[in-house]
């Protein structure tokens, strides 16, 4: 992608792992995600791990996307097809307007990698309250794709012909520092 003589605009994003057997010192997929926003110039909002529950799940990004703080938030885990998970199930309900190339790219991306077993990647991702949610498998090598191949440049608003910013809320601060975030 053609990057456009501009001005980087960091986003406040929030990294949340969906898992059951994870701790936060254990969690090598949050960590990478967190990694690599913050090299990109990002500035990490919140980080949490939450079980594979439904409730859990909706309500920690419920709070974010009511934050005008928050633009983005990137969940891993949850998303293969086990009795336990569920983020699909969990986070489509809040989207105002669903994002399917996401997962379609992400899965293309996938095939190479790791073959047909792409087929079984829920990913996901969609805009509420004009906040961007993506949602990834759960493995660091999963998270590594999603952002190398797809997240940073979409979340770089520098990336042309187009990016997410244009669709983000922020906050007045921001706007301030940042008048023209496209």
């Amino acid at each position: 992608m053609a990057k456009a003589n501009k001005v980087f605009v960091p986003l406040n994003i929030a990294v949340l792992t969906v898992s059951d057997s994870r701790t936060l010192e254990t969690d090598t997929s949050g960590q990478l995600l967190v990694e690599r926003l913050q090299d990109a110039g990002h500035r990490l909002a919140a980080r949490s791990l939450v079980a594979d529950d439904i409730y859990q799940l909706r309500a920690e990004v419920s709070s974010w996307i009511a934050d005008p703080g928050v633009q983005a938030v990137l969940v891993t885990g949850g998303t293969g097809f086990t009795d336990r998970d569920s983020t699909p199930e969990a986070l489509m309900p809040l989207f105002d307007k669903q994002i399917e190339g996401f997962g379609e790219i992400f899965r293309h991306f996938s095939l190479a990698e790791i073959g047909t077993s792409s087929l079984q990647s829920r990913a996901v991702a969609g805009i509420a309250n004009h906040t961007v949610v993506f949602c990834m498998p759960g493995s660091t090598n999963a998270c590594r794709t999603a952002w190398d191949r797809i997240l940073g440049e979409q979340l770089d608003n520098r990336t042309r012909p187009c990016n997410f910013l244009p669709h983000l809320r922020f906050s007045q601060e921001c706007d301030s520092r940042h008048p023209t975030h496209d």
